[in-house]
């Protein structure tokens, strides 16, 4: 057995409890929270380890490491998540190996992902970025743009639009992670009501540090690094 192997058997039921409470402490359904392992910096024991324990959502911030170790595990049993930022240049490999973009940040991107899709292609699975926090050193949309960047994104045809992410500020003040969890879940609720063709209902928010609050605020996917995996080797 792995060094992994026995941290996960630690590690993941503690994090599963965690989500179960958080969800249950606000009367959602625990099952309607997907946990994603985030394996960025850790070497390729930590994949077979977290798929050995049923976790198949593993997620990378950088497009070269998610195509070196995606190539390293066989078709179908893991499904990787983008959640980093996608360089525009870069960006079109990301289509057919990562099951849902987490990162999708700006139209220039999403122009860049249109005109490189191949003819036929299936549509890509992407949530669309939003700066809920207002941090400048952040990614994405601000929650005034994202009613019209909407209206254009829905037609961009080899796009899916799944939802939406966001990422909070490192603090631990509670207040200010809620806020920027539940400003993200209302501008959901916003946009499917007033942008016609709108279905997105994922939520990616929340972290190794604040995911049970995003849970707790209506998080669908969290992102989870080292409350599974310990710290990055690299």
């Amino acid at each position: 057995m792995t060094a992994y192997r026995r941290l996960l058997q630690n590690t993941l039921p503690r994090v599963k409890s965690r989500v179960r409470e958080a969800a249950e402490r606000v009367g959602r359904d625990p099952e309607e929270v997907r946990i994603v392992t985030v394996t960025k910096g850790h070497p390729l024991e930590a994949i077979e380890a977290a798929l050995e324990v049923g976790l198949q959502d593993l997620g990378e911030n950088r497009l070269a490491e998610l195509e070196a170790k995606a190539a390293k595990v066989p078709p179908g049993r893991a499904r990787w998540h983008m959640i980093g930022r996608l360089q525009r240049r870069s960006a079109p490999a990301v289509r057919g190996i990562a099951s849902l973009v987490h990162s999708l940040d700006s139209l220039r991107l999403a122009e860049r992902l249109e005109r490189a899709a191949p003819p036929g292609s299936a549509r890509l699975p992407v949530l669309v970025q939003v700066n809920t926090s207002g941090e400048a050193s952040k990614a994405g949309f601000a929650p005034r743009e994202l009613i019209p960047a909407l209206e254009q994104l829905i037609g961009f045809g080899t796009l899916s639009i799944e939802g939406l992410m966001t990422m909070a500020p490192f603090t631990s003040e509670e207040a200010v992670l809620r806020n920027t969890f539940r400003e993200l879940r209302e501008l959901q609720e916003t946009v499917t009501s007033r942008v016609p063709g709108y279905g997105g209902r994922e939520l990616s928010m929340g972290m190794s540090n604040d995911f049970e609050l995003a849970v707790e605020e209506g998080s669908t996917i969290v992102r989870i690094g080292s409350a599974l995996l310990g710290e990055r080797t690299e």
